[in-house]
Protein backbone atom coordinates (compact mmCIF):
# COMPACT_ATOMS: atom_id res chain seq x y z
CA UNK A 1 0.00 0.00 0.00
CA UNK A 2 1.05 3.61 -0.50
CA UNK A 3 2.24 5.81 2.36
CA UNK A 4 -1.01 7.68 2.92
CA UNK A 5 -3.04 4.48 2.65
CA UNK A 6 -0.86 3.06 5.43
CA UNK A 7 -1.36 6.18 7.56
CA UNK A 8 -5.14 6.06 7.12
CA UNK A 9 -5.29 2.35 7.91
CA UNK A 10 -3.11 2.96 10.97
CA UNK A 11 -5.43 5.74 12.16
CA UNK A 12 -8.39 3.40 11.69
CA UNK A 13 -6.67 0.84 13.91
CA UNK A 14 -6.20 3.58 16.56
CA UNK A 15 -9.94 4.22 16.67
CA UNK A 16 -10.04 7.44 14.66
CA UNK A 17 -13.40 7.96 12.96
CA UNK A 18 -13.17 11.59 11.80
CA UNK A 19 -10.44 13.71 10.20
CA UNK A 20 -10.55 17.42 9.36
CA UNK A 21 -8.56 19.12 6.63
CA UNK A 22 -8.07 21.09 3.47
CA UNK A 23 -7.10 19.90 0.01
CA UNK A 24 -4.00 20.32 -2.13
CA UNK A 25 -1.92 18.57 -4.78
CA UNK A 26 0.78 17.59 -2.33
CA UNK A 27 -1.65 15.52 -0.27
CA UNK A 28 -3.90 14.37 -3.13
CA UNK A 29 -3.26 10.71 -2.33
CA UNK A 30 -4.19 11.32 1.33
CA UNK A 31 -7.60 12.70 0.41
CA UNK A 32 -8.13 9.76 -1.95
CA UNK A 33 -7.21 7.31 0.82
CA UNK A 34 -9.66 9.06 3.17
CA UNK A 35 -12.41 8.96 0.54
CA UNK A 36 -11.97 5.20 0.28
CA UNK A 37 -11.91 4.66 4.05
CA UNK A 38 -14.96 2.93 5.49
CA UNK A 39 -14.14 3.92 9.06
CA UNK A 40 -12.93 7.53 8.91
CA UNK A 41 -15.25 10.35 7.91
CA UNK A 42 -13.30 13.14 6.17
CA UNK A 43 -14.55 16.68 6.87
CA UNK A 44 -13.19 19.06 4.23
CA UNK A 45 -13.06 22.61 5.54
CA UNK A 46 -13.01 25.92 3.67
CA UNK A 47 -9.85 26.93 5.53
CA UNK A 48 -7.23 24.72 7.16
CA UNK A 49 -7.20 26.78 10.36
CA UNK A 50 -10.77 25.66 10.93
CA UNK A 51 -9.65 22.04 10.52
CA UNK A 52 -7.15 22.42 13.35
CA UNK A 53 -9.78 24.02 15.60
CA UNK A 54 -12.24 21.22 14.77
CA UNK A 55 -9.63 18.60 15.68
CA UNK A 56 -9.27 20.35 19.06
CA UNK A 57 -13.04 20.26 19.52
CA UNK A 58 -13.15 16.58 18.62
CA UNK A 59 -10.60 15.78 21.36
CA UNK A 60 -11.96 18.26 23.93
CA UNK A 61 -14.21 16.00 26.00
CA UNK A 62 -13.25 12.59 24.65
CA UNK A 63 -10.30 10.26 25.04
CA UNK A 64 -9.94 10.07 21.27
CA UNK A 65 -7.37 11.53 18.90
CA UNK A 66 -8.26 14.66 16.96
CA UNK A 67 -6.81 14.53 13.44
CA UNK A 68 -6.24 17.38 10.99
CA UNK A 69 -4.35 17.53 7.71
CA UNK A 70 -3.17 20.04 5.15
CA UNK A 71 -1.01 20.34 2.08
CA UNK A 72 2.56 21.59 2.09
CA UNK A 73 3.50 25.23 2.72
CA UNK A 74 0.71 27.78 3.26
CA UNK A 75 -1.91 25.10 3.90
CA UNK A 76 0.24 23.47 6.56
CA UNK A 77 1.00 26.83 8.17
CA UNK A 78 -2.73 27.48 8.54
CA UNK A 79 -2.82 24.69 11.16
CA UNK A 80 -0.59 26.52 13.64
CA UNK A 81 -3.34 28.34 15.57
CA UNK A 82 -5.23 25.15 16.33
CA UNK A 83 -2.07 23.28 17.26
CA UNK A 84 -1.14 26.11 19.63
CA UNK A 85 -4.57 25.71 21.25
CA UNK A 86 -4.03 21.95 21.57
CA UNK A 87 -0.63 22.58 23.13
CA UNK A 88 -1.85 25.09 25.72
CA UNK A 89 -5.17 23.35 26.43
CA UNK A 90 -4.00 19.71 26.52
CA UNK A 91 -5.79 18.17 23.55
CA UNK A 92 -4.38 15.00 21.88
CA UNK A 93 -4.25 16.08 18.23
CA UNK A 94 -2.32 14.72 15.25
CA UNK A 95 -1.55 16.97 12.28
CA UNK A 96 -0.43 15.41 8.99
CA UNK A 97 1.01 17.71 6.34
CA UNK A 98 2.76 17.41 3.04
CA UNK A 99 6.39 18.36 2.52
CA UNK A 100 8.53 19.11 -0.51
CA UNK A 101 10.30 16.19 -2.18
CA UNK A 102 13.49 15.57 -0.23
CA UNK A 103 15.71 15.91 -3.30
CA UNK A 104 14.09 19.28 -4.17
CA UNK A 105 14.79 20.99 -0.84
CA UNK A 106 16.23 24.48 -1.26
CA UNK A 107 16.15 24.32 -5.07
CA UNK A 108 13.14 26.52 -5.85
CA UNK A 109 10.30 24.02 -5.55
CA UNK A 110 6.83 25.47 -5.00
CA UNK A 111 5.85 25.65 -1.32
CA UNK A 112 9.30 24.58 -0.12
CA UNK A 113 9.47 24.87 3.69
CA UNK A 114 12.73 23.03 4.23
CA UNK A 115 14.46 26.03 5.78
CA UNK A 116 17.14 25.99 3.07
CA UNK A 117 18.03 28.96 0.84
CA UNK A 118 15.61 31.48 2.35
CA UNK A 119 12.63 29.15 2.63
CA UNK A 120 10.56 28.93 5.83
CA UNK A 121 11.60 26.19 8.23
CA UNK A 122 8.41 24.25 8.88
CA UNK A 123 10.24 21.62 10.95
CA UNK A 124 11.23 24.29 13.48
CA UNK A 125 7.78 25.90 13.38
CA UNK A 126 5.90 22.67 13.98
CA UNK A 127 8.37 21.68 16.69
CA UNK A 128 7.50 24.95 18.45
CA UNK A 129 3.75 24.29 18.37
CA UNK A 130 3.60 20.57 19.20
CA UNK A 131 4.92 18.06 21.71
CA UNK A 132 6.91 16.51 18.86
CA UNK A 133 7.17 16.89 15.09
CA UNK A 134 8.40 14.17 12.74
CA UNK A 135 9.83 14.28 9.22
CA UNK A 136 9.23 10.95 7.51
CA UNK A 137 12.32 10.23 5.40
CA UNK A 138 12.03 6.46 4.87
CA UNK A 139 8.70 4.94 3.84
CA UNK A 140 9.56 1.83 5.87
CA UNK A 141 9.29 3.95 9.03
CA UNK A 142 5.69 5.02 8.34
CA UNK A 143 3.86 2.83 10.85
CA UNK A 144 6.53 3.14 13.54
CA UNK A 145 6.47 6.94 13.31
CA UNK A 146 2.68 7.04 13.38
CA UNK A 147 2.53 4.73 16.39
CA UNK A 148 5.10 6.78 18.29
CA UNK A 149 3.35 10.05 17.44
CA UNK A 150 -0.06 8.84 18.61
CA UNK A 151 1.36 7.58 21.89
CA UNK A 152 3.22 10.85 22.48
CA UNK A 153 -0.02 12.77 21.92
CA UNK A 154 -1.68 10.88 24.80
CA UNK A 155 1.28 10.52 27.17
CA UNK A 156 1.33 12.58 30.37
CA UNK A 157 -0.26 15.91 29.69
CA UNK A 158 -1.96 15.36 26.30
CA UNK A 159 -1.05 17.58 23.39
CA UNK A 160 -0.51 17.86 19.63
CA UNK A 161 1.98 15.99 17.44
CA UNK A 162 2.80 16.35 13.76
CA UNK A 163 4.08 14.31 10.82
CA UNK A 164 5.64 15.73 7.61
CA UNK A 165 5.21 13.45 4.58
CA UNK A 166 7.57 14.38 1.69
CA UNK A 167 6.11 14.29 -1.80
CA UNK A 168 8.66 11.77 -3.09
CA UNK A 169 7.28 9.16 -0.67
CA UNK A 170 3.88 9.42 -2.39
CA UNK A 171 5.21 8.58 -5.88
CA UNK A 172 3.95 5.53 -7.75
CA UNK A 173 5.97 2.47 -6.90
CA UNK A 174 6.88 3.69 -3.41
CA UNK A 175 5.06 1.35 -1.04
CA UNK A 176 4.83 0.45 2.63
CA UNK A 177 5.63 -3.26 2.73
CA UNK A 178 5.83 -3.63 6.51
CA UNK A 179 2.46 -2.25 7.62
CA UNK A 180 1.32 -2.89 11.19
CA UNK A 181 -1.59 -1.56 13.23
CA UNK A 182 -1.04 1.24 15.72
CA UNK A 183 -0.84 0.10 19.31
CA UNK A 184 -1.65 2.62 22.02
CA UNK A 185 0.03 1.82 25.29
CA UNK A 186 -0.10 4.90 27.52
CA UNK A 187 0.12 4.35 31.25
CA UNK A 188 -2.06 6.68 33.35
CA UNK A 189 -0.22 9.20 35.50
CA UNK A 190 -0.90 7.70 38.91
CA UNK A 191 -0.40 9.55 42.19
CA UNK A 192 2.60 8.77 44.35
CA UNK A 193 1.19 7.05 47.50
CA UNK A 194 3.71 8.76 49.78
CA UNK A 195 2.77 12.21 48.49
CA UNK A 196 -0.92 11.35 48.85
CA UNK A 197 -0.42 10.43 52.51
CA UNK A 198 1.41 13.71 53.21
CA UNK A 199 -1.37 15.70 51.54
CA UNK A 200 -3.98 13.80 53.55
CA UNK A 201 -2.09 14.66 56.76
CA UNK A 202 -2.19 18.37 55.92
CA UNK A 203 -5.89 18.29 55.09
CA UNK A 204 -6.80 16.17 58.13
CA UNK A 205 -4.97 18.55 60.47
CA UNK A 206 -6.75 21.51 58.92
CA UNK A 207 -10.19 19.93 59.23
CA UNK A 208 -9.58 18.86 62.84
CA UNK A 209 -8.33 22.34 63.77
CA UNK A 210 -11.33 24.05 62.23
CA UNK A 211 -9.28 25.73 59.53
CA UNK A 212 -11.05 26.33 56.24
CA UNK A 213 -10.24 24.18 53.22
CA UNK A 214 -11.35 25.00 49.67
CA UNK A 215 -11.06 22.90 46.52
CA UNK A 216 -10.08 24.90 43.41
CA UNK A 217 -10.81 22.82 40.30
CA UNK A 218 -9.58 23.60 36.79
CA UNK A 219 -10.04 22.04 33.36
CA UNK A 220 -7.82 19.13 34.37
CA UNK A 221 -10.67 17.89 36.55
CA UNK A 222 -13.02 18.01 33.56
CA UNK A 223 -10.50 16.54 31.15
CA UNK A 224 -9.92 13.52 33.44
CA UNK A 225 -13.68 13.02 34.01
CA UNK A 226 -13.26 13.60 37.75
CA UNK A 227 -16.77 14.95 38.35
CA UNK A 228 -17.91 12.04 40.52
CA UNK A 229 -14.66 12.11 42.49
CA UNK A 230 -14.96 15.87 43.09
CA UNK A 231 -18.57 15.50 44.27
CA UNK A 232 -17.62 12.69 46.67
CA UNK A 233 -14.75 14.75 48.12
CA UNK A 234 -16.65 17.99 48.73
CA UNK A 235 -19.72 16.23 50.18
CA UNK A 236 -17.76 13.84 52.40
CA UNK A 237 -15.60 16.59 53.92
CA UNK A 238 -18.00 19.52 53.44
CA UNK A 239 -15.40 21.48 51.49
CA UNK A 240 -16.49 24.45 49.35
CA UNK A 241 -15.73 24.10 45.65
CA UNK A 242 -14.61 27.02 43.50
CA UNK A 243 -13.62 26.56 39.88
CA UNK A 244 -11.86 28.29 37.06
CA UNK A 245 -13.99 29.22 34.05
CA UNK A 246 -13.00 25.96 32.38
CA UNK A 247 -13.69 24.00 35.56
CA UNK A 248 -17.35 25.04 35.49
CA UNK A 249 -19.56 21.98 35.76
CA UNK A 250 -17.15 19.91 37.86
CA UNK A 251 -20.29 19.51 39.96
CA UNK A 252 -23.68 21.10 39.44
CA UNK A 253 -23.28 24.83 39.97
CA UNK A 254 -26.57 24.83 41.86
CA UNK A 255 -25.10 22.47 44.49
CA UNK A 256 -24.88 24.08 47.97
CA UNK A 257 -21.12 23.49 48.06
CA UNK A 258 -20.50 25.00 44.61
CA UNK A 259 -19.41 28.56 45.34
CA UNK A 260 -18.90 29.64 41.74
CA UNK A 261 -16.13 30.77 39.44
CA UNK A 262 -12.88 32.15 40.83
CA UNK A 263 -11.47 34.54 38.23
CA UNK A 264 -11.47 38.17 37.16
CA UNK A 265 -14.96 37.69 35.72
CA UNK A 266 -16.05 35.34 38.49
CA UNK A 267 -18.44 35.33 41.42
CA UNK A 268 -18.29 37.22 44.69
CA UNK A 269 -19.18 34.00 46.50
CA UNK A 270 -16.08 32.30 45.07
CA UNK A 271 -13.87 35.27 45.94
CA UNK A 272 -15.16 35.15 49.51
CA UNK A 273 -14.65 31.39 49.85
CA UNK A 274 -11.10 31.71 48.54
CA UNK A 275 -10.30 34.77 50.64
CA UNK A 276 -11.42 33.01 53.85
CA UNK A 277 -9.65 29.72 53.05
CA UNK A 278 -6.60 28.64 55.02
CA UNK A 279 -5.79 25.67 52.78
CA UNK A 280 -6.32 25.53 48.99
CA UNK A 281 -6.31 22.18 47.22
CA UNK A 282 -5.79 23.13 43.56
CA UNK A 283 -6.53 20.31 41.12
CA UNK A 284 -5.94 20.53 37.38
CA UNK A 285 -5.04 24.23 37.37
CA UNK A 286 -2.51 26.00 35.19
CA UNK A 287 -2.88 29.26 37.19
CA UNK A 288 -3.24 31.36 34.05
CA UNK A 289 -3.51 35.15 33.90
CA UNK A 290 -7.26 35.65 34.28
CA UNK A 291 -7.62 32.90 36.89
CA UNK A 292 -5.00 34.59 39.08
CA UNK A 293 -6.02 38.24 38.70
CA UNK A 294 -3.07 39.06 36.50
CA UNK A 295 -0.60 36.50 37.89
CA UNK A 296 -0.85 38.28 41.24
CA UNK A 297 2.24 37.39 43.28
CA UNK A 298 0.58 37.52 46.70
CA UNK A 299 -2.48 35.46 45.72
CA UNK A 300 -1.64 32.57 48.07
CA UNK A 301 0.03 34.58 50.83
CA UNK A 302 -1.11 33.29 54.23
CA UNK A 303 -2.53 30.11 52.69
CA UNK A 304 -1.26 26.55 52.39
CA UNK A 305 -1.27 25.62 48.70
CA UNK A 306 -1.53 21.98 47.66
CA UNK A 307 -1.17 21.64 43.90
CA UNK A 308 -2.17 18.61 41.82
CA UNK A 309 -1.38 18.54 38.10
CA UNK A 310 -0.70 15.91 35.47
CA UNK A 311 2.42 17.81 34.33
CA UNK A 312 5.34 18.43 36.68
CA UNK A 313 6.22 21.52 34.61
CA UNK A 314 2.95 23.17 35.67
CA UNK A 315 3.62 22.79 39.38
CA UNK A 316 5.35 25.71 41.04
CA UNK A 317 5.82 27.71 37.83
CA UNK A 318 4.01 30.69 39.40
CA UNK A 319 3.19 29.74 43.01
CA UNK A 320 5.29 27.42 45.17
CA UNK A 321 3.06 24.78 46.79
CA UNK A 322 3.64 23.38 50.26
CA UNK A 323 2.62 19.96 48.97
CA UNK A 324 2.50 18.77 45.37
CA UNK A 325 1.27 15.76 43.46
CA UNK A 326 1.97 14.89 39.82
CA UNK A 327 -1.07 12.89 38.79
CA UNK A 328 -4.15 12.55 36.68
CA UNK A 329 -6.77 14.68 38.44
CA UNK A 330 -9.39 11.96 38.87
CA UNK A 331 -6.93 9.40 40.23
CA UNK A 332 -5.50 12.04 42.57
CA UNK A 333 -8.81 13.12 44.06
CA UNK A 334 -9.89 9.51 44.54
CA UNK A 335 -6.62 8.65 46.30
CA UNK A 336 -6.68 11.75 48.52
CA UNK A 337 -10.30 11.06 49.48
CA UNK A 338 -9.52 7.46 50.43
CA UNK A 339 -6.49 8.51 52.50
CA UNK A 340 -8.38 11.33 54.19
CA UNK A 341 -11.34 9.09 55.10
CA UNK A 342 -8.98 6.99 57.22
CA UNK A 343 -8.06 10.09 59.20
CA UNK A 344 -11.27 12.07 59.48
CA UNK A 345 -14.61 11.05 60.97
CA UNK A 346 -17.98 12.58 60.15
CA UNK A 347 -17.83 16.26 59.22
CA UNK A 348 -20.62 18.66 60.08
CA UNK A 349 -22.40 20.34 57.18
CA UNK A 350 -20.71 23.55 56.15
CA UNK A 351 -22.78 26.71 56.54
CA UNK A 352 -23.83 27.95 53.12
CA UNK A 353 -23.25 31.69 53.16
CA UNK A 354 -21.46 32.37 49.90
CA UNK A 355 -24.48 32.49 47.61
CA UNK A 356 -26.00 35.28 49.69
CA UNK A 357 -23.32 37.55 48.23
CA UNK A 358 -24.24 36.70 44.67
CA UNK A 359 -27.55 38.25 43.64
CA UNK A 360 -26.48 38.58 39.99
CA UNK A 361 -29.28 41.02 39.27
CA UNK A 362 -29.58 42.40 35.76
CA UNK A 363 -30.48 46.06 35.39
CA UNK A 364 -32.45 46.76 32.23
CA UNK A 365 -30.59 49.23 30.02
CA UNK A 366 -31.49 51.17 26.87
CA UNK A 367 -31.16 49.42 23.56
CA UNK A 368 -31.53 45.79 22.64
CA UNK A 369 -30.99 42.59 24.67
CA UNK A 370 -28.89 42.69 27.83
CA UNK A 371 -26.04 40.18 27.23
CA UNK A 372 -26.31 38.90 30.80
CA UNK A 373 -29.97 38.08 30.20
CA UNK A 374 -29.00 36.36 26.96
CA UNK A 375 -26.44 34.22 28.82
CA UNK A 376 -28.91 33.43 31.61
CA UNK A 377 -31.45 32.24 29.07
CA UNK A 378 -28.94 30.00 27.30
CA UNK A 379 -28.07 28.40 30.64
CA UNK A 380 -31.71 27.99 31.69
CA UNK A 381 -32.74 26.38 28.37
CA UNK A 382 -29.61 24.27 27.85
CA UNK A 383 -30.57 20.57 27.60
CA UNK A 384 -29.03 17.82 29.73
CA UNK A 385 -25.36 17.21 28.88
CA UNK A 386 -25.33 20.37 26.78
CA UNK A 387 -22.04 22.10 25.96
CA UNK A 388 -21.54 25.87 25.89
CA UNK A 389 -18.43 27.09 24.11
CA UNK A 390 -17.33 30.72 24.44
CA UNK A 391 -14.94 32.41 22.07
CA UNK A 392 -12.63 35.24 23.12
CA UNK A 393 -14.45 38.45 23.97
CA UNK A 394 -16.84 40.13 26.39
CA UNK A 395 -19.47 37.43 25.76
CA UNK A 396 -17.10 34.97 27.47
CA UNK A 397 -17.41 36.94 30.71
CA UNK A 398 -21.20 37.13 30.44
CA UNK A 399 -21.52 33.39 29.80
CA UNK A 400 -19.08 32.38 32.52
CA UNK A 401 -20.82 34.58 35.07
CA UNK A 402 -24.50 33.98 34.27
CA UNK A 403 -24.69 30.39 32.99
CA UNK A 404 -25.22 27.89 35.81
CA UNK A 405 -24.35 24.39 34.65
CA UNK A 406 -26.04 21.26 35.90
CA UNK A 407 -24.25 17.94 36.34
CA UNK A 408 -23.13 16.59 32.95
CA UNK A 409 -23.06 19.96 31.21
CA UNK A 410 -19.83 21.67 30.18
CA UNK A 411 -18.42 25.12 29.48
CA UNK A 412 -15.18 25.91 27.68
CA UNK A 413 -13.43 29.13 26.76
CA UNK A 414 -10.60 29.34 24.25
CA UNK A 415 -7.86 28.63 26.76
CA UNK A 416 -4.54 30.33 27.37
CA UNK A 417 -3.63 30.81 23.70
CA UNK A 418 -7.11 32.27 23.27
CA UNK A 419 -7.68 32.82 19.54
CA UNK A 420 -10.80 34.54 18.30
CA UNK A 421 -13.06 32.17 16.32
CA UNK A 422 -11.45 29.04 17.78
CA UNK A 423 -14.78 27.75 19.05
CA UNK A 424 -16.84 29.10 16.16
CA UNK A 425 -15.14 26.30 14.24
CA UNK A 426 -14.16 23.96 17.07
CA UNK A 427 -17.82 23.39 17.89
CA UNK A 428 -18.19 21.32 14.74
CA UNK A 429 -15.53 18.94 16.05
CA UNK A 430 -17.21 18.73 19.47
CA UNK A 431 -20.53 17.85 17.88
CA UNK A 432 -19.06 15.22 15.56
CA UNK A 433 -17.23 13.58 18.46
CA UNK A 434 -20.36 13.50 20.65
CA UNK A 435 -23.40 13.78 18.37
CA UNK A 436 -25.82 13.10 21.24
CA UNK A 437 -24.86 16.37 23.00
CA UNK A 438 -26.29 19.81 22.23
CA UNK A 439 -23.44 22.17 21.31
CA UNK A 440 -23.99 25.92 21.63
CA UNK A 441 -21.40 28.54 20.70
CA UNK A 442 -21.57 31.95 22.35
CA UNK A 443 -19.50 34.19 20.11
CA UNK A 444 -19.01 37.85 19.41
CA UNK A 445 -19.83 39.38 16.06
CA UNK A 446 -16.10 39.92 15.55
CA UNK A 447 -15.35 36.26 16.19
CA UNK A 448 -18.08 35.03 13.89
CA UNK A 449 -17.01 37.39 11.11
CA UNK A 450 -13.54 35.82 11.16
CA UNK A 451 -14.65 32.26 10.52
CA UNK A 452 -18.41 31.98 10.10
CA UNK A 453 -18.01 30.78 6.51
CA UNK A 454 -17.38 27.31 7.96
CA UNK A 455 -21.15 27.26 8.49
CA UNK A 456 -21.16 25.82 4.97
CA UNK A 457 -19.03 22.94 6.27
CA UNK A 458 -21.64 22.27 8.98
CA UNK A 459 -24.47 22.38 6.42
CA UNK A 460 -22.66 20.14 3.94
CA UNK A 461 -21.97 17.55 6.64
CA UNK A 462 -25.27 17.95 8.53
CA UNK A 463 -23.69 19.06 11.84
CA UNK A 464 -26.39 20.77 13.96
CA UNK A 465 -24.39 23.28 16.00
CA UNK A 466 -26.15 26.39 17.37
CA UNK A 467 -24.24 29.67 17.06
CA UNK A 468 -25.50 32.56 19.20
CA UNK A 469 -23.90 35.83 18.08
CA UNK A 470 -23.62 38.56 20.72
CA UNK A 471 -23.93 41.37 18.18
CA UNK A 472 -23.06 44.95 19.18
CA UNK A 473 -21.01 46.06 16.15
CA UNK A 474 -17.79 46.55 18.12
CA UNK A 475 -14.82 44.87 19.75
CA UNK A 476 -16.09 45.39 23.29
CA UNK A 477 -13.10 44.08 25.24
CA UNK A 478 -10.60 46.07 23.17
CA UNK A 479 -12.72 49.20 23.59
CA UNK A 480 -12.93 48.78 27.35
CA UNK A 481 -9.19 48.17 27.57
CA UNK A 482 -8.47 51.31 25.54
CA UNK A 483 -10.77 53.44 27.68
CA UNK A 484 -9.43 52.07 30.96
CA UNK A 485 -5.77 52.52 30.05
CA UNK A 486 -5.69 55.44 27.63
CA UNK A 487 -8.92 57.34 28.20
CA UNK A 488 -10.04 57.00 24.59
CA UNK A 489 -10.96 54.33 22.05
CA UNK A 490 -10.54 53.90 18.33
CA UNK A 491 -10.82 51.46 15.43
CA UNK A 492 -13.11 49.15 17.38
CA UNK A 493 -16.40 49.70 15.52
CA UNK A 494 -17.52 47.91 12.37
CA UNK A 495 -20.63 47.20 10.32
CA UNK A 496 -22.10 43.71 10.27
CA UNK A 497 -24.11 41.96 7.59
CA UNK A 498 -27.39 40.24 8.36
CA UNK A 499 -25.91 37.04 9.80
CA UNK A 500 -29.30 35.31 9.87
CA UNK A 501 -29.92 35.98 6.18
CA UNK A 502 -26.41 34.72 5.41
CA UNK A 503 -27.14 31.53 7.35
CA UNK A 504 -30.31 30.91 5.38
CA UNK A 505 -28.45 31.47 2.09
CA UNK A 506 -25.97 28.78 3.18
CA UNK A 507 -28.81 26.33 3.82
CA UNK A 508 -28.87 26.65 7.61
CA UNK A 509 -31.56 28.15 9.82
CA UNK A 510 -31.10 31.79 10.74
CA UNK A 511 -32.87 34.10 13.18
CA UNK A 512 -32.35 37.78 13.94
CA UNK A 513 -33.65 38.74 17.38
CA UNK A 514 -33.89 42.04 19.27
CA UNK A 515 -35.78 41.00 22.42
CA UNK A 516 -35.23 38.22 24.92
CA UNK A 517 -38.65 36.81 24.05
CA UNK A 518 -37.66 36.57 20.39
CA UNK A 519 -34.43 34.86 21.42
CA UNK A 520 -36.24 32.29 23.55
CA UNK A 521 -38.47 31.39 20.59
CA UNK A 522 -35.49 31.15 18.22
CA UNK A 523 -33.39 29.11 20.65
CA UNK A 524 -36.29 26.75 21.32
CA UNK A 525 -36.71 26.24 17.56
CA UNK A 526 -32.98 25.63 17.12
CA UNK A 527 -32.94 23.00 19.87
CA UNK A 528 -35.85 21.19 18.22
CA UNK A 529 -34.75 21.43 14.58
CA UNK A 530 -31.61 19.29 14.53
CA UNK A 531 -30.16 21.69 11.94
CA UNK A 532 -27.20 24.08 11.95
CA UNK A 533 -28.59 27.35 13.26
CA UNK A 534 -27.33 30.92 13.60
CA UNK A 535 -29.10 33.28 16.02
CA UNK A 536 -28.05 36.90 15.48
CA UNK A 537 -28.88 38.57 18.80
CA UNK A 538 -28.63 42.37 18.95
CA UNK A 539 -27.28 43.27 22.39
CA UNK A 540 -27.06 46.63 24.10
CA UNK A 541 -23.72 48.43 24.11
CA UNK A 542 -24.44 49.89 27.53
CA UNK A 543 -23.89 46.71 29.54
CA UNK A 544 -20.47 46.06 31.06
CA UNK A 545 -19.28 42.53 31.88
CA UNK A 546 -18.77 41.67 35.55
CA UNK A 547 -15.09 42.12 36.30
CA UNK A 548 -12.76 42.48 39.26
CA UNK A 549 -9.03 42.98 38.97
CA UNK A 550 -8.64 41.95 42.62
CA UNK A 551 -9.52 38.73 44.49
CA UNK A 552 -10.76 41.01 47.27
CA UNK A 553 -13.73 42.01 45.12
CA UNK A 554 -14.95 44.64 42.66
CA UNK A 555 -14.67 47.75 44.84
CA UNK A 556 -11.12 46.97 46.08
CA UNK A 557 -10.20 46.27 42.45
CA UNK A 558 -11.47 49.71 41.37
CA UNK A 559 -9.50 51.46 44.12
CA UNK A 560 -6.41 49.44 43.27
CA UNK A 561 -6.68 50.40 39.60
CA UNK A 562 -7.08 54.08 40.50
CA UNK A 563 -4.07 53.95 42.82
CA UNK A 564 -1.94 52.30 40.13
CA UNK A 565 -2.99 54.87 37.56
CA UNK A 566 -2.23 57.80 39.88
CA UNK A 567 1.10 56.24 40.77
CA UNK A 568 2.16 56.21 37.13
CA UNK A 569 0.92 59.70 36.20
Amino acid sequence: MQVYEALVKGLESAGVDTAFGGNGENIASLTLALRRSRKIRPIMTRHEQAASFMACGYAMYTNRLGVCFATVGPGAFNLFSGLAVALSDSYPVLAITGFVSLDWRGRGAVNDTSGLNRTPDSQAMFAATTKRSYLLTDVADTCDVLEEAVNVAFEGRPGPVHIHVPQNLTNRGVTVDNYHDVGIDVAPVRPDPEQVEMIADVLADALRDGRRVVLLAGFGAIRSHAEAAVLRFVERFQVPLVTTLDGKGAIAETHPLAFGVFSESGHASALKAFREADVVLAVGNSFSQHATFGLRKELFDGKVLIQVNIAASEIGKTYVPERLLVSDACLAIEAITDALERRVGPVRSAPVVGRDDEARRIVRLPGEIHPGQLAQTIGRMLPERGVVLADAGAHLAWLGYYVDLESGQNFRKTGTFGPMSGHVNGAIGVKLAQPDRTVVVGCGDGCYSMAGFELMTAVENDVPVIWVIFNDDEYKIVKLYQLANYGESGLVNFKNPDFAAYARMCGADGYRVKTIEEFEDAFRAALASGRPTVIDAKITRWALPHYSSSPEGTIPGVWEALENRLRHE
